[in-house]
């Protein structure tokens, strides 16, 4: 089945606008694994926006409560992660290229336009994060030629930046859509690479998506499964999702 990443950035936004400690990060992560959840990502900024250092150690002893269970640090490797992961050693390390002033992640890496001191210095931090444990995915548009090229730089996996999808599965048809991103998840698989895929999935769009797009290891979703949690609570929510997961065509 794939798997379920939960990205609990949100209750850290949340959290954040008071001084009070609530909602507690801690408890509702670990509410999440109980449920069914199967690893749990953070995405800690160097404005602190959402995720702080402390909560980075924090989940990692969350995480290592549950035998079975990931943990999952994204960022851009150049704006402090890999030293998070020197540290935590999560099993998982996915890299973003953001902008530090980015909202939110908006595109993949772009390997096919990337120069050669740009590459190489990705190359270094793929190997450097392999060499302390963690299986590293890259954030990737769903394109052919840069999937690729992530396969050569050595990344285990790929996780493919699904807002494109989201955004035509709320305005329109998106056979076009799983189309590319079919195609992209089967280019993956062939050079070796395992195949995750994330933002802005929700209850609605999941679904289609993993029924269309085939192999997918892990789905990390934040935004709308923390919607979600306001309405029908976290071990609701975490059923819903997982049900949908252990429903896909492998």
């Amino acid at each position: 089945m794939t798997k379920l990443s939960v990205n609990v950035n949100k209750i850290a936004t949340l959290r954040n606008t008071r001084n009070l400690g609530i909602p507690s990060l801690v408890k509702l992560s670990r509410i999440a694994l109980q449920a069914g959840a199967s690893g749990i990502t953070v995405h800690p900024r160097p404005d602190e926006r959402h995720i702080r250092p402390r909560d980075v150690d924090n989940l990692a002893g969350v995480v290592r409560e549950f035998a079975d269970a990931e943990y999952n640090i994204e960022g851009n490797p150049f704006h402090g992660l890999i030293d998070y992961c020197r540290r935590i050693r999560p099993a998982q390390a996915t890299l973003v290229p953001d902008a530090r002033e980015a909202f939110t992640s908006n595109h993949g890496w772009n390997l096919v336009e990337l120069g050669a001191t740009e590459r190489r210095a990705l190359k270094c931090a793929i190997d450097e994060l392999q060499s302390v444990g963690c299986r590293v995915s890259l954030f990737m548009d769903p394109v052919v030629d840069a999937i690729e090229l992530a396969a050569e730089l050595g990344a285990d996996r790929v996780e493919l930046y699904t807002e494109p999808y989201a955004h035509a599965f709320a305005t329109g048809p998106v056979h076009e859509e799983l189309s590319q991103y079919a195609t992209a998840a089967r280019a993956a698989t062939r050079a070796g690479m395992g195949v995750n895929a994330g933002h802005d999935l929700s209850l609605e769009n999941l679904a289609p998506f993993l029924e269309r797009v085939m192999g997918v290891d892990e789905v990390s979703i934040g935004h709308a499964l923390i919607a979600d949690a306001l309405e029908f609570g976290m071990h609701e929510t975490i059923h819903k999702y997982v049900a949908i997961c252990n429903n896909t065509f492998r």
